[in-house]
């Protein structure tokens, strides 16, 4: 019987990749099982997501905490709780603390609806980034996940999309639009070649392991 990794999701808003990824999980194209959703927003319908999926949500911001290593300690202890072995932002708009980071090395993925390392890093996020590609004049577009470190969008790349064509008439919604529909296929494959490439290496998955 294949073991199946504890996956959890960081996300701040509707949760749309977070779908993707519990749908391909609950399909058997990733070898995962969603363990925790935490959002920085308690409206966020990330929530509503987690519950359609059976999969426990919580709503973990730092204003919540008078410092913020006690916030970081907060999102370690409850993703240690639930077991989670990799976490997946999709669609987190806060920066991740640094002690998260150490907490789980190599086990942090990010998925950017631009092909990196162009059109990246503070302030390149939804639709900035898009809007970003159209007035560069590029031909085409995609997706990039990568393992997230302590700079925006800097992390070692671990799949990339090319090849979603940007058409003259675009408008930032309508490539929006159709770099989601690639987010929604690539982020299940690369949760998936985490995976294989962690069993590859050997790697427990404990966290705090750097396999």
């Amino acid at each position: 019987m294949i073991e199946r990794v504890r996956l959890g999701i960081m996300a701040s808003g509707r949760g749309s990749n977070a779908e993707a990824l519990l749908l391909a999980c609950e399909a058997g194209l990733v070898d995962a099982e969603g363990a925790l959703v935490v959002s920085n927003r308690p409206d966020a319908g990330v929530h509503e997501v987690a519950k359609r999926h059976g999969v426990p949500s919580l709503h973990l911001a730092r204003n919540q905490f008078t410092e913020g290593g006690e916030f970081a300690d907060a999102l370690i202890a409850a993703f240690r709780e639930r077991g989670v072995e990799l976490i997946a932002l999709a669609g987190y708009m806060r920066k991740v603390p640094p002690r998260l980071l150490r907490a789980y090395p190599r086990a942090v993925l990010n998925i950017h609806p631009a092909l990196l390392p162009r059109y990246g890093g503070k302030g390149m996020y939804g639709l900035r980034v898009h809007a970003a590609v159209i007035a560069a004049g590029d031909t085409e577009t995609g997706v990039t996940v990568h393992y997230v470190d302590e700079e925006y969008d800097r992390g070692p790349i671990l799949l990339q999309a090319a090849g979603v064509p940007v058409l003259p008439e675009d408008t930032p919604e309508s490539l929006a639009a159709r770099v989601l529909r690639v987010e929604h296929t690539i982020y299940p494959r690369a949760v998936q070649m985490w995976i294989e490439q962690r069993r590859s290496a050997g790697g427990s998955g404990e966290p705090g392991e750097a396999w």
